[in-house]
């Protein structure tokens, strides 16, 4: 049973191999872009990378804040653009 547990699922398994280093990298020049090299963080991101054919539902995700904030998040985030009538514009 307690193999299960650490069994990855879609959505939960480490950045593909492939992905690794140039995630890692971004992460850190957002990070320092968005919050300067102080200690304290001002500014969160959300970086989600997918290929746009034969994903399966495969994401990769990577972050500078806390997975359960990143969730609610998104939440808050689905709910508005669900909540949003289809626009059209050349904004």
């Amino acid at each position: 049973m307690a193999r299960d547990r650490h069994k990855h699922t879609l959505g939960d398994g480490p950045i593909q191999s492939d992905l690794r280093h140039m995630m890692n990298g971004l992460a850190r020049g957002l990070d320092e872009i968005l919050n300067g090299h102080s200690s304290g963080k001002k500014n969160g991101f959300v970086l989600m990378v997918f290929p746009f054919t034969g994903h399966d539902g495969r994401c990769n995700y990577i972050s500078n804040a806390r997975r359960e904030d990143i969730v609610v998040l998104l939440k808050e985030q689905l709910a508005r653009f669900e909540g949003q009538p289809d626009m059209e514009g050349k904004a």
